[in-house]
């Protein structure tokens, strides 16, 4: 009994996998934190943009034969 007690406090298998878990962690908050970080510049950026091509005008263009290009809407 005695040598599986000696044998299971000298065991370091346990701290190298809390070290891992930890390590692991630390790198998942961190990809969390600049995910949502980022997702808040490029939601403003896609407003930006459908801002911007909802409010620009398509001129008519002219064809040789007088017809003119679509629209659209």
């Amino acid at each position: 009994m005695m040598n599986f007690i000696k044998a299971f406090y000298n065991d370091e298998d346990g701290a190298v996998t809390v070290d891992w878990v930890v390590l692991t962690a630390g790198i998942v908050v961190l990809g969390v934190a600049v995910g949502a970080k980022v997702a808040g510049g490029a939601n403003a950026m896609a407003d930006n943009i459908a801002t911007e091509l909802s409010t620009t005008t398509v001129p008519d263009i002219t064809f040789g034969s007088g017809a003119t290009a679509p629209t659209g809407g």
